[in-house]
């Protein structure tokens, strides 16, 4: 068997299919977002994300500490009685850590686009509304949830009529008083294609009826990677200058003032 792992430092990166070849109409948005999974899970090392990896577990954790912390500010805890929506929410990992922050399992939902990252989140998380689908029609009627979680979602959609009508979907099942929880990249990857980063200016595009707040969050994965191993604290401090994060955290809301995230 070949060891992709040794033949790249960052199989992720290895590209896929062709962004022209999607873009030109040959392939579907949602085709080729299935392929790019696809070859990921081809290509990628299983432990490649484990929290066994210090520059992952620093990730992690500081992604953790900061959806409390928005959570917390938009006075969303506790989270029992809180209908909660994971959009593109793969295996249901985000939303077993809502579950340990004190959701109910019966108040929470997921929706991912490939139906076997469905299932087994289905699994894992019986009494929850887990469902396989595209999020460009959501499958829950208008105003259900009081918090949609978009955690790397939007990047991953390089199609922009596909992005239009997903944020207009996330709106429309968006409770009055609810808030979005939007992480994802804002710079785009040279090494990968099959991935742009969303500005401010997009998601205002994307969003024009909920007020945005968004903060710059997450030290470059890549260097992440390799200083966490030496130094934690040389992390910290790199992240908190923001000149090297790559990531917004955002809250959108459907109030007339933003809160601070």
């Amino acid at each position: 068997m070949t060891d992709t792992s040794a033949q790249s430092p960052d199989p992720i990166l290895q590209e896929g299919v062709d962004v022209a070849e999607a873009v030109s109409g040959n392939v579907s948005e949602s085709e080729r977002i299935l392929l790019e999974l696809e070859r990921r899970a081809i290509n990628v090392p299983v432990d490649y994300y484990s929290v066994s990896r210090p520059g992952i577990l620093f990730g992690y954790q500081q992604m953790s500490r900061r959806f409390v912390a928005a959570l917390a500010n938009a006075d969303r805890f506790p989270l029992a009685e809180q209908r909660i929506l994971d959009v593109g929410c793969a295996w249901g990992n985000w939303l077993l850590e809502l579950e340990i922050w004190g959701a109910r399992q019966e108040n929470l939902a997921g929706l991912d686009l490939e139906p076997h990252r469905a299932a087994i989140a289905a699994g894992r998380l019986p009494a929850a509304d887990i469902r396989a689908g595209s999020a460009t029609e959501l499958p829950w009627p208008d105003a259900s949830f009081d918090v949609v979680l978009l955690g790397t979602v939007f990047s991953s959609i390089l199609d922009a009529e596909t992005k239009r009508r997903g944020a207009e979907e996330v709106t429309r099942v968006l409770a009055p008083d609810g808030m979005v929880l939007w992480y994802d990249f804002f710079r785009d990857n040279p090494k990968n294609r099959n991935v742009r980063g969303v500005r401010a200016d997009e998601i205002s595009t994307l969003f024009p009826a909920l007020g945005i707040s968004l903060r710059r969050v997450t030290l470059a994965p890549p260097i992440a990677r390799r200083l966490a191993s030496w130094s934690w604290t040389g992390c910290l401090l790199l992240e908190s200058t923001k000149v090297l994060n790559t990531h917004y955290l955002g809250v959108f809301t459907k109030r007339s003032a933003d809160r601070p995230v």
